[in-house]
């Protein structure tokens, strides 16, 4: 079943959008060579307590296992769903960080990749790539598109580039359920699938590999990894479709307030909405 969102429902998601693009901008700051993953999973949930809104993944179960922390934590090889730890960030390393909130009964989701210090220009590309994918596939999410339109300008811009797009986990609907209908591929053909309606509220977020689109699950149920042990870079927004543009519920712009810059953002940037 998918819900389409009322005027005052966009209004609570927009708060808890911002919430989330507010917790990701305050752990941008702390990101640097030795600073550890729980450590930034501690910023996160102290940030989201103070402004009265519940950590969503915190808890989460899909069958018996249920996941531990405010923020998934990826770093280099890891996908997505990595499990904050104690191990010290490394200069060049990338750590994808994934937020959730609930505030007033609406969900919160975006992710951003964040350099840990100076990167390679390898992993820096796969980040500009995976990025740009975002906005082209933002930019497809429009009243009368398909969802086969944000697929494919995902999957075609990166596999172009000679990556691996992942499969095996997608996007999806968000409202007062972190996981709503409809799924959100990155992958697919251009004119399929079903017809984007205005007021359909989705997370989009290509997770995009250097190398093979193979990924393999750890042993702790989350943590999943590429299977070639190449880097990964995963971004995610929240929006929400209208007549001829989307509208960006999450945002980067406290990320870029923390950081200077972006420094993957090379094309128009919708990010901003």
């Amino acid at each position: 079943m998918v819900h389409l969102k009322s005027e005052r429902e966009l209004e609570r998601l927009r708060a808890s959008a911002d919430l989330v693009g507010r917790t990701l901008g305050t752990v941008a700051s702390s990101i640097a060579p030795g600073v550890t993953t729980s450590e930034l999973d501690q910023i996160a949930e102290a940030f989201i307590l103070d402004h009265n809104a519940k950590p969503a993944f915190k808890g989460y179960r899909v069958g018996k296992e249920v996941f531990p922390s405010t923020l998934c934590t990826s770093v280099n090889d890891e996908v997505v769903h990595g499990i904050p730890n104690q191990n010290p960030l490394k200069e060049g390393d990338i750590v994808s960080v994934d937020c959730g909130v609930l505030l007033n009964g609406y969900y919160g989701d975006s992710a951003f990749t964040f350099a840990v210090g100076d990167i390679s220009d390898d992993t820096r590309a796969l980040l500009t790539a995976t990025y740009e994918s975002l906005m082209l596939a933002i930019a497809e999410s429009t009243t009368g598109k398909r969802l086969g339109d944000i697929g494919a300008a995902v999957q075609q811009h990166c596999e172009l580039k000679g990556y691996g797009v992942v499969k095996d986990l997608v996007g999806h609907g968000i409202g007062q359920n972190l996981h709503e209908d409809p799924q959100v591929p990155n992958y697919g053909r251009f004119g399929s699938g079903r017809k984007l309606k205005t007021g359909l509220t989705i997370c989009i977020e290509p997770m995009i590999n250097r190398g093979t689109a193979s990924v393999r699950t750890e042993g702790d149920g989350w943590t999943v990894r590429t299977s070639d042990s190449l880097p990964s870079a995963h971004y995610e927004h929240m929006i929400v479709v209208r007549p001829g543009e989307a509208k960006v519920l999450t945002t980067f712009r406290y990320i870029e307030e923390a950081l200077g810059t972006l420094p993957y953002k090379q094309n128009a940037d919708v990010a901003h909405g």
